[in-house]
């Protein structure tokens, strides 16, 4: 039986995927206002190996992604979930259908900080639908 696959394209997949999963551990931990030295100290690597890991430079291990799942509090497929297409990063026109690394821009930070810290359920749904009305104008 011949196993027929593309060793480069297998590695490009595996890039995009390291690269996804370093965004996402960088979001969660910016969610937080965790430092990359403090993350690091938990898990007993220095803050340049945080960044390694959250620009997709150095490849997570299972069991230090299971370790960072459970220090940022969530599940290990929050850093999976949507990577449901491997030719594209989140620097690519991503699956969310605009051209924008959420992740990487302080901006978007500031605003799901500010909007999470809105108690009130419904106050939320309605600035998130205000907000939807805007962006739908500036197509």
């Amino acid at each position: 039986m011949s196993l027929d696959y593309n060793v480069d394209k297998i590695k490009k997949v595996s890039k995009n995927l390291d690269s996804f999963i370093g965004n996402k551990i960088k979001f969660r931990r910016s969610m937080l206002s965790i430092s990359q030295d403090k993350l690091g100290s938990y898990l007993g690597v220095t803050f340049q190996q945080i960044q390694k890991y959250e620009k997709g430079t150095n490849r997570v291990s299972a069991s230090m992604l299971y370790r960072i799942a459970n220090f940022l509090d969530v599940n290990v497929s929050f850093f999976t979930d949507g990577f449901d297409n491997p030719s594209k990063t989140l620097n690519d026109e991503n699956q969310l259908g605009y051209n924008i690394d959420i992740g990487k821009k302080k901006e978007s930070i500031d605003l799901l900080k500010a909007y999470y810290k809105i108690k009130d359920s419904s106050v939320r749904k309605k600035i998130l639908e205000l907000i939807k009305t805007f962006s739908a104008t500036v197509v």
